[in-house]
């Protein structure tokens, strides 16, 4: 591994996994009793798009398989934080929304963990936050065109 690209490609990605684990690790901790770090994650996405999508667009969104967003959304719409209804257009396919508890719980889950993100930052200011977040998204759709 001669190749400076190469050599700054690994510790970019090394720092961005260990990075992963500690972020999972803290966030778990801090989310309220019962709520996992997948529930979160959609919830999150659900109040960000703020319209229905299909699991399969979700198990996209995520990069995970169309089984694993089943089981994680049958557990969100038991809990009451997601609503799953047929799509009236595709009667094989369901639409899922964000439920006003689902909203509420991934406020309060939000409250919860803000600050550790705001500690993770560190002392890193809001321009340095701003000129990385493209160079991730880059990153982000990089793996995705590529994988």
């Amino acid at each position: 591994m001669n190749n400076p690209i190469e050599n700054l490609s690994v510790s970019l990605f090394s720092e961005i996994l260990a990075l992963d684990q500690l972020l999972r690790s803290k966030i778990s901790k801090g989310l309220p009793k019962g709520m996992e770090l997948s529930h979160f994650s959609i919830l999150n996405h659900l109040a960000h798009v703020g319209v229905e999508r299909t699991p399969a667009d979700l198990a996209k969104s995520f990069n995970v398989t169309r089984g694993a967003i089943s089981n994680t959304l049958a557990k969100l719409e038991w809990s009451g934080y997601v609503h799953i209804r047929p799509d009236w257009e595709d009667a094989r396919r369901k639409q899922v929304v964000i439920s006003p508890s689902g909203r509420a719980a991934r406020d309060h889950a939000f409250a919860q963990i803000g600050p550790i993100l705001v500690h993770a930052a560190g002392s890193s200011g809001v321009e340095d936050l701003k000129n990385i977040l493209p160079i991730l998204r880059d990153l982000r759709t990089n793996l995705a065109k590529n994988g």
